[in-house]
């Protein structure tokens, strides 16, 4: 089986590349390594493995964003296993799907390759974009879009105190944050949710770099959780934010949350989007969005 490291050299606000720097001194097998150019190249680069029917092991070394390139790419090839090392900002991907912690570790999977069938979601809205972790709509995915344009964002990560820029947005996000009002339609049933302030489509239970915003997720069940935090005060967001670690904001009556192969969602008010911490545009006043699952699409590393 070939070995292939698709390195993401910007993800993690560049410390990436320099954790590649360190580990490649540590790998003793042979393996290729391709280094990405551009959003989109990952998905690209595994598409080529796949087209190719190549069977190889694709290591993202990278973040939530550079896996789930990697597995669009990868989606439907029999002979293709999608592993990871943690190298980004939140790493929710490596916190469900299999990950190596080190080189080691690679030599172990080698001589007993397993791996298990995982699912794969996907966010139709006349465009398609693919996810493996989760998709927000709502104040986290405000957040998430307002820190990635960033400007100042670079220059501070440069002084070691990147995740400020973070703390700022939630902040300012918090205090001036609109929201909005949101129709679900769940195997067949209207339900309407007033004063949201976030809605989250699962595949796995981690999102915003280790909260357990859907305890329940499976990721190879063939079901997506939606959870909706709604008719909630400022002050009692902040309560519930900090349960949601743990996983025991699901105790919170303003907290609803489903399961289903299907999801139609729309807003009443342009709303921002994401999927696995990257930009996915807006929601458009009344547009009906889907939300669905692929069961047993590509496969983790086990």
């Amino acid at each position: 089986m070939k070995i292939v490291f698709i390195i993401n050299p910007v993800a993690g606000n560049g410390r990436a590349l320099k954790k590649w720097h360190r580990f490649v001194k540590t790998v003793n097998f042979p393996f290729e390594q391709v280094t990405t150019r551009f959003s989109g190249h990952a998905a690209e680069i595994a598409a080529g493995y796949r087209e190719r029917q190549e069977s190889a092991l694709l290591i993202g070394f990278g973040g939530d964003g550079t896996l789930r390139e990697i597995v669009a790419g990868a989606t439907g090839a029999k002979e293709l296993i999608v592993g990871s090392v943690a190298a980004g900002s939140g790493n929710d991907f490596t916190r469900a799907y299999g990950t190596f912690k080190d080189a080691r570790a690679i030599e172990k999977f080698l001589l007993n390759p397993v791996y298990r069938r995982e699912d794969l979601a996907q966010l139709i809205d006349g465009a398609g974009f693919q996810f493996v972790s989760s998709s927000g709509i709502g104040f986290d995915a405000e957040i998430t879009i307002a820190v990635n344009r960033s400007a100042s964002k670079k220059k501070l990560n440069q002084l070691g105190i990147g995740k400020l820029v973070y703390v700022l947005y939630v902040v300012r996000t918090f205090l001036k944050f609109e929201k909005f009002t949101l129709s679900v339609e769940v195997d067949g049933k209207w339900i309407t949710y007033s004063d949201v302030w976030l809605a989250t489509v699962s595949n796995q239970p981690y999102f915003g770099g280790g909260m357990r915003i859907s305890p329940a997720s499976i990721t190879d069940d063939g079901l997506l959780e939606l959870t909706v935090v709604h008719q909630i005060s400022r002050l009692k967001l902040l309560l519930v934010f900090g349960t949601v670690f743990s996983g025991a904001h699901t105790r919170f009556k303003e907290v609803s949350q489903m399961s289903s192969t299907e999801f139609r969602l729309s807003t009443d008010k342009p709303v921002c989007r994401h999927i696995d911490g990257d930009d996915a545009g807006m929601s458009l006043p009344n547009e009906m969005v889907v939300y669905s699952v692929s069961q047993y699409d590509w496969k983790s590393i086990y």
